[in-house]
């Protein structure tokens, strides 16, 4: 299985399960691993999922909310140290997980998850594609993601209405660029993605409210950088991102 694969499990690893659903990965993820948690929301897949997996000594079964989790509690108490964490995410809150994995990267190494294709074509697109945005920068600031795979609608059943795709992220302990203010950095890329039909110059001016930071301020720093400001905010990388708002950061 293609998710077994991209976790690069040990036998001395631990892994997080988010959402084993019927249990399909969860008793492969106990046969290789040291330990599995697995966080399931709904209570009627829990008996199922017990009976399952009885076999094994080495698995919690949690009925839990993930996002409700304190993760720092959860490797206190049912962890020996960090865990990957693998999931076939529910796409209706991928990327509030996805969120909570790089909020919490200093425990999780690596995350193998399934997705909605969309969604992992988001995630590894490059600056000037219709998919690069706001979740991309936020992921790859923080992480390196791989496309491991996609997977089609006749995978499961029922048959959903998308297709889907495993990505494996591994989390990074340092951003990609450092900045003074990463709050700040991602306030001006907000403002950059805000009208993608618009230059840079008119998004930042229009949608970067913060005192001290007028049009006159935007001009100076795109000056500064070298940046075009007739560009568009979906085709700067994260390098030029982190240089424009360390320049603007300078005005407030």
């Amino acid at each position: 299985m293609s998710m077994l694969k991209a976790a690069q499990l040990s036998p001395e690893d631990e892994v997080l399960e988010i959402g084993p659903g019927l249990g399909v990965l969860t008793s492969e993820l106990c046969s290789r691993a040291k330990k599995v948690v697995a966080v399931e929301k709904d209570r009627q897949l829990i008996p199922i999922l017990e009976d399952l997996t009885r076999d094994f000594k080495n698995i919690c079964i949690l009925e839990s909310d993930v996002l409700k989790l304190d993760m720092e509690e959860l490797r206190e108490s049912h962890f020996e140290g960090n865990f990957k964490v693998v999931a076939n995410l529910p796409y209706y809150i991928t990327s509030p997980i996805l969120m909570k994995i790089i909020e919490n990267r200093h425990l999780i190494p690596m995350a193998v998850l399934m997705v909605q294709k969309e969604v992992a074509q988001r995630l590894t697109a490059s600056p000037g594609t219709k998919e690069y945005g706001i979740l991309t920068i936020a992921v790859n600031m923080y992480a390196d993601v791989k496309m491991v795979c996609t997977i089609g609608k006749e995978a499961f059943l029922p048959p959903p209405k998308v297709k889907s795709a495993v990505v494996q992220i591994v989390l990074r302990q340092e951003p990609r660029e450092q900045v003074e203010d990463e709050a700040f950095f991602f306030k001006v890329v907000e403002a950059a993605f805000g009208e993608r039909r618009k230059t840079l110059r008119n998004s930042l001016s229009r949608r970067l409210n913060i005192s001290g930071i007028d049009t006159e301020a935007i001009d100076k720093a795109l000056e500064v950088t070298g940046i075009d400001p007739m560009r568009r905010g979906e085709t700067l990388s994260i390098k030029e991102f982190a240089k424009l708002t360390e320049e603007l950061h300078k005005f407030i």
